[in-house]
């Protein structure tokens, strides 16, 4: 079996502010921005990378989703532990500077960890935790 990881989704809470965030901050592509009744949901990815796309959406869009659930989400967007990504480069003080100077709120800078990583986090607008490590 061949698998690959195409999509994984996030969930915004202004389409716009995660829009400049992910593609002048970090530097995506857009690579779709749809809406439909009122949502908007946005696929960026790195460049040179088609093949792997973070999808941005409403939170809690799925049907299934009662409203004390969609409540418990958006409180833990707002609190910043509802959602989180683990992207990587080779210029880690590169990265941390230009997000921190693109006004990405610091969690942590860029630190040599116990188990060898060595990283930095931040959050997006909607409070998703991005970790960024050195490879």
């Amino acid at each position: 079996m061949n698998l690959t990881i195409n999509a994984s989704f996030l969930p915004h809470d202004d389409p716009d502010a995660s829009l400049a965030f992910y593609r002048d901050v970090l530097g995506f592509e857009v690579r779709d921005d749809s809406g439909y009744d009122g949502m908007r949901w946005i696929t960026v990815g790195p460049a040179g990378q088609p093949d792997t796309s973070i999808v941005l959406e409403p939170p809690a869009v799925d049907p299934s989703v009662d409203e004390g659930e969609r409540r418990m989400i958006v409180e833990m967007m707002a609190k910043g532990t509802y959602a989180r990504v683990l992207l990587a480069t080779t210029d880690l003080d590169g990265a941390f500077e230009r997000l921190e100077a693109g006004g990405a709120e610091v969690v942590q800078e860029p630190t040599k960890q116990p188990y060898g990583v060595r990283d930095f986090a931040v959050r997006d607008p909607a409070g998703n935790l991005i970790r960024v490590q050195e490879v």
